[in-house]
């Protein structure tokens, strides 16, 4: 499956590799996990809602000081999956040659389109895969996999993810109304 990445969610979490020396230095056997969260106070805080992560290997190319490098780029993943209650992704690896995506990992905020009401069953097109959502009683955080011309419904009305015509990995979240 092959994946654009449009958005991560605000908490990263790191595991450290087993190869010699991989607690001081990013190895090659390091995990990466990252999931939702909302400013709680002075802090951002996991308030999930739904738990779950995306992943990526210290082989996957990311710069854990700075993974905005990794946006609008495609790897390959595999298929999601829900394991003890925790729904998770895991990028495998940048894609080579460039294709357009299966899907698209996108991070939605209260602010980008209002509050997502998660207990109805029309704030998403069912093609969606919710992975992680935070919420607190001001804030709220969803990370999805969507395809192209998916839509999510929040208070500020329904957004449709459109990819770039000429640049696919690149999308966004386009506002239709209420």
């Amino acid at each position: 499956m092959l994946v654009a990445v449009n958005g991560f969610g605000s908490i990263w979490t790191r595991r450290f590799g087993r190869e010699p020396g991989s607690a001081t230095r990013y190895s090659r056997d390091a995990a990466f996990y990252n999931t939702t969260g909302v400013p709680v106070g002075e802090k951002i805080r996991a308030r999930s809602r739904v738990y779950g992560v995306v992943r990526l290997n210290g082989s996957s190319g990311l710069t854990p000081h700075d993974p905005a490098r990794m946006l609008n780029r495609m790897f390959e993943c595999a298929e999601p999956c829900t394991w003890k209650n925790e729904r998770r992704v895991l990028f495998e690896r940048l894609a080579g040659t460039p294709r357009n995506p299966d899907l698209y990992l996108v991070t939605v905020r209260d602010e980008m389109i209002g509050w997502v009401d998660l207990d109805s069953e029309s704030w998403k097109s069912q093609e969606c895969f919710l992975i992680s959502c935070s919420e607190s009683d001001l804030h709220q955080e969803t990370m999805l996999l969507m395809p192209a011309f998916a839509w999510v419904r929040g208070s500020a009305g329904v957004f449709v993810l459109t990819p770039d015509a000429h640049h696919s990995p690149i999308a966004q979240l386009v506002g239709h109304g209420r």
